[in-house]
């Protein structure tokens, strides 16, 4: 059997390391790559042949549905997702897909991931091909809104609600989520967020501000065309003179 080519993306780096070290056990898997996003895994697919993908669901820019999305040929690679969100936010692709790994996971886990992927190559006659097609027409019909967002922090994964956001906020590479008293830093881009976000909901306020519609209060008119937003727990945002008829014209429908 050849041995099978293998890509590992996710941008934690130890999260790729302990894939490739449970892969070491494994002689007919040749790991020919590592990337730390979705945008640096397609450019390394335009000139490295794959036969299976390693993919985390959750980072920044470009995503694992955004990879998968981007996947060319007759015969793209297989995935096996790698992700934070549990089964139930799975459940729409999870038949398309070799498998996938809810994370944390064990030694056990993985062994049987590598058991269904051998299967599949033993008996690869296509079908996989149509099941990954099949997954990518299906990325793209999505709705772009997601009900929560998955935050890790110190090892640990637990999930924010979207309804329980009052803003949102930019961060160098990460944004914070602002909820109640609590801030969480999520790592993604303001338009990635932005595009996952309930667009009745939520609005784009500012370049690096998203609130919540339903926590603002008051807004004050201010310098230059531009407002000051008042949430119901007193936080003052501005409302930018670029974003403000649109805002406006969403809080009066």
């Amino acid at each position: 059997m050849d041995r099978i080519r293998t890509l590992i993306v996710d941008d934690e780096r130890l999260a790729r390391r302990r894939v490739r070290r449970l892969l070491s056990s494994f002689p007919d898997f040749d790991v020919v790559g590592e990337c730390a996003s979705g945008g640096e895994a397609l450019e390394f697919l335009q000139n490295h042949p794959v036969d299976l993908l390693f993919l985390d669901v959750q980072m920044p820019g470009t995503d694992g549905f955004g990879v998968v999305e981007n996947l060319r040929g007759e015969r793209p690679p297989m995935v096996v997702f790698i992700t934070a969100f549990d089964e139930y936010a799975l459940r729409a692709f999870e038949v398309h897909a070799i498998d996938y790994l809810l994370k944390p996971f064990d030694p056990e886990r993985f062994q049987k991931a590598v058991g269904h992927i051998r299967g599949v190559v033993a008996t690869r006659n296509g079908k996989e091909s149509q099941k990954l097609q099949a997954l990518i027409e299906e990325v793209r019909q999505r709705p772009p809104s997601a009900s929560r967002f998955a935050v890790k922090s110190t090892g640990r994964v637990f999930f924010v609600r979207q309804e329980d956001i009052d803003w949102v906020e930019a961060a160098d590479n990460y944004v914070c989520l602002h909820v109640g008293n609590d801030t969480h830093l999520l790592r993604e881009t303001m338009n990635s967020i932005e595009a996952r976000l309930d667009t009745s909901r939520f609005a784009r306020i500012h370049r690096s501000t998203i609130v919540n519609l339903d926590r603002i209060k008051e807004l004050r008119p201010w310098f230059h065309g531009e407002y000051v937003v008042v949430l119901n727990h007193g936080t003052e945002l501005t409302l930018s003179r670029s974003y403000r008829d649109k805002v406006l014209q969403i809080l009066n429908a």
